[in-house]
């Protein structure tokens, strides 16, 4: 019974810690915008790293989740007589969900796993110390420029997502299934708000956040998480730890952020 006691104990002081310790870790992160000199090569970099080499994966798959949605639609809007609503369907379950969700969690595992393991190998061989010796703020040199690029680039990805998929709802439910065209842009444009695309931005933005501070944040403390062990062992472990904590974190301030903004 004490060894349980004293179990649970640790469990709790280390996950407090580990909490305390991302927290300050976003706060530098955050701080490190302010200092001078801007690193902005660097972020343009980023930008293109995480952004641009992003878009082919995040267009197939707002192409096809477009297609799917109005597939999916049609055939459920089409007992109910409902068929010119398929737009609106389309337009709403991508802009207030699908298309911010789906986005960020494709930046994730595209570019989010690959952030996490080049940091983590940069602490395992002692480059961030080295940093430190050096008075360079590692902060400011490394994880600064990712945070503003995946600020920039995520919701930029997540209004493209949104136009590729409704055009892809368009091809499906219009070119394949006859929906009439006027039907499926009216129907979107009576139902769509501006309600509607501000929730979109909010949330690709919170999403963003949550991406680039997990995902840094586990590399750069990979030392220091329990069970993580060291070397390639190591860096493998955390950078899926980061991948599925930025996936479970991303569904649930979904949630949050959908019943607080309805």
């Amino acid at each position: 019974m004490l060894q349980r006691i004293e179990r649970l104990g640790n469990n709790t002081l280390y996950y407090l810690q580990d909490l305390g310790r991302m927290g300050l870790f976003l706060f530098h992160a955050i701080g490190g915008m302010f200092k001078r000199p801007f690193r902005f090569q660097a972020t343009v970099r980023q930008a293109q790293l995480i952004g641009a080499n992003s878009f082919a994966v995040i267009f197939f798959t707002a192409a096809f989740t477009g297609m799917v949605l109005g597939l999916q639609g049609y055939y459920t809007l089409r007992k109910f007589g409902s068929e010119g609503a398929l737009g609106s369907a389309v337009a709403l379950s991508l802009i207030r969900e699908l298309g911010p969700v789906l986005t960020a969690l494709m930046v994730t595992g595209r570019a989010g796993s690959a952030m996490c393991a080049e940091i983590g190998i940069m602490r395992n061989s002692e480059q961030i110390d080295a940093l430190e010796c050096m008075a360079v703020d590692p902060f400011r040199y490394l994880i600064t420029p990712k945070l503003l690029a995946t600020i920039i680039s995520i919701p930029i990805l997540t209004m493209m997502f949104n136009v590729v998929g409704i055009f892809g709802g368009y091809v499906a439910g219009v070119e394949l299934l006859g929906v009439n065209p006027g039907a499926y842009f009216t129907g979107m444009e009576q139902s769509v708000v501006n309600k509607d695309i501000n929730m979109s931005i909010v949330k690709s933005f919170v999403f963003a956040l949550l991406v680039v501070w997990i995902c840094t944040g586990r590399g750069y403390f990979v030392h220091a998480i329990r069970g993580a062990g060291f070397g390639a062992e190591g860096v493998s472990r955390v950078t899926t730890q980061a991948v599925v904590l930025s996936s479970i974190s991303i569904l649930i301030w979904d949630y949050l952020l959908t019943a607080i903004m309805l």
